[in-house]
């Protein structure tokens, strides 16, 4: 595997690539890599003649108040994990690589609509970040294909969007929540967590499933069936930061006509916020 830090490395090695013929597969992350992501690496390489990886925990999408400092790294052995999975070229670059000096970076790109609501409300700015920073790595790559976890639903509904409207010949793979045997989805930010608050976790998924499960016997009164699930989980020691019953399309609140749903959720343990979602269909 091949490691660059800078844009212009990178866009040398993927000239030699498509003069090579290779189609390019692209999964962007912000590194401290666990099995979701090698998923998203080894789907690359299965499709893909040419698996390119980013690292880059990009600031754009961090408050002030949020874990930026905090998030972990693991450079090393993220490098390690790529390789084995089939990578074939890793961009990691540093803040002023990406961004310039901080003056010198006048355009971000707004999703509109889709952001408003869900982690968009309770992180103003943060689709904002990550819509600019994925912009910029397809213009950077120009991948075939892209591929992304539906852990984040939302963001996935995001460049969903985002690709269909800003024309990028690109092909948005989704690929399921990569789980441990508990049901908590897998995260960089698991890692933080205490023993006693990883033994809470799982119970955001469990809550998902069972206000799922209601919804499929018919119970259609979906903010009281959020309100029920918020005190749930509050009363079990997760802090609820929003838990909504969407459609599943716009992301706006469900109403009782809608058939796709999504739930989405988040809370906080500690301080450590952790993101969730149940797809179905009534």
């Amino acid at each position: 595997m091949l490691t660059v830090k800078t844009k212009s490395d990178l866009r040398q090695a993927l000239h030699e690539a498509r003069l090579a013929g290779h189609t390019i597969g692209l999964v962007p992350t912000m590194g401290n890599l666990h099995d979701g992501h090698l998923q998203l690496i080894r789907a690359a390489a299965a499709d893909c003649q040419y698996t390119v990886a980013s690292i880059f925990v990009n600031p754009l999408q961090f408050e002030k108040n949020e874990d930026l400092n905090n998030y972990p790294r693991s450079l090393e052995s993220d490098m390690g994990l790529l390789a084995e999975a089939g990578c074939d070229l890793l961009i990691a670059p540093d803040n002023a690589e990406m961004y310039g000096t901080r003056s010198s970076m006048k355009t971000h790109i707004a999703v509109s609509g889709l952001t408003q609501n869900h982690c968009g409300k309770t992180r103003p700015g943060h689709f904002e970040g990550v819509a600019t920073v994925v912009t910029k790595l397809f213009n950077l790559i120009s991948p075939d294909q892209v591929y992304f976890g539906l852990k984040d639903y939302q963001q996935y509904r995001v460049i969903e969007q985002l690709i269909a409207d800003l024309d990028f010949a690109i092909e948005l793979n989704g690929l399921p929540t990569a789980r441990e045997d508990s049901g908590l989805a897998l995260s960089s930010r698991n890692s933080r967590l205490t023993s006693e608050q990883r033994r809470l976790a799982p119970v955001l998924y469990q809550q998902l499933q069972q206000t799922a499960e209601l919804i499929r016997r018919g119970n259609q009164d979906f903010r009281r069936l959020e309100s029920e699930a918020s005190q749930s989980l509050a009363a079990c020691g997760l802090k609820p930061d929003y838990f909504n019953i969407c459609h599943a399309m716009s992301l706006e609140m469900a109403c009782q006509h809608d058939k796709d749903l999504v739930i989405l959720a988040a809370v906080f343990a500690g301080d450590v916020r952790l993101i969730d979602n149940v797809s179905l269909t009534i």
